[in-house]
């Protein structure tokens, strides 16, 4: 979806599977609960990012590797790249899984930004995921969590703009805002602000509760979604 004003929308979806390489199978022996948890991908997310893909034609770069291997939605120095399975490994295996497994997708995604702005283009970028309703006894009192950086005017704007368009759509939907988490950590936008000006690139990290996978309302949620986008 490239708009008459310039603006290109880029699509990525880090944690669309829990998929583990079979030469790092040993390491997640009896840990398929773990896999099959919130904490191996996220539920949903996938099948959301598909959705808006095919609805506004643009394409998707997405990961099904488990984030249990390597944490797609970090950068390299950070130590939760690694999970409990992976840290205590050599340092030059986890060299070897950065470069097979973690860097194609965070490359495919700097070229897709950087030739859009080389086309003129101002980037919007989605990057949808997933949070499980429950976590260490908290519940998430949110469907939909907006994140981005609240410097950014833009971003916020852009947010605000999105949340009434959704709002419209279904009234009863909770939608927050750097919420559950914050929008200027360390992630995939985070990592694209800091190489491209925000009159360039907007980053948005698009969160959406997993409780909503698979209910009665899922399908027409996921329309909503893309409609309000569009």
């Amino acid at each position: 979806m490239t708009r008459a004003s310039g603006t290109q929308l880029l699509l990525t979806c880090e944690h669309g599977g829990n998929r583990i390489p079979r030469a790092y199978a040993a390491l997640f022996r009896g840990a398929g609960a773990v896999i099959a948890s919130h904490r191996g991908w996220d539920p949903g997310a996938l099948q959301l990012a598909r959705l808006l893909s095919k609805r506004l034609r643009r394409p998707l770069l997405s990961v099904t590797l488990s984030r249990l291997l390597v944490e797609a939605n970090r950068a390299p120095h950070n130590p939760r790249i690694w999970s409990r399975f992976t840290k205590a490994l050599p340092k030059d295996e986890r060299a070897r899984i950065l470069e097979r497994w973690w860097r194609p997708h965070r490359q495919a995604v700097e070229q897709a930004a950087a030739a859009a702005v080389a086309r003129g283009h101002r980037v919007v970028h989605v990057a949808v995921h997933s949070f499980t309703p429950e976590l260490d006894g908290e519940v998430r009192n949110a469907d939909i969590g907006f994140l981005y950086d609240s410097s950014c005017k833009r971003e916020a704007k852009l947010c605000r703009q999105w949340a009434a368009f959704l709002r419209r759509l279904d009234p009863a939907l909770r939608l927050r805002h750097n919420y559950p988490y914050k929008g200027n950590t360390d992630g995939m936008t985070t990592w694209l602000r800091r190489r491209h000006p925000e009159a360039k690139y907007l980053g948005v990290e698009l969160e959406i509760n997993q409780a909503l996978v698979g209910s009665r309302g899922w399908r027409r949620f996921q329309e909503h979604v893309a409609r309000s986008l569009a």
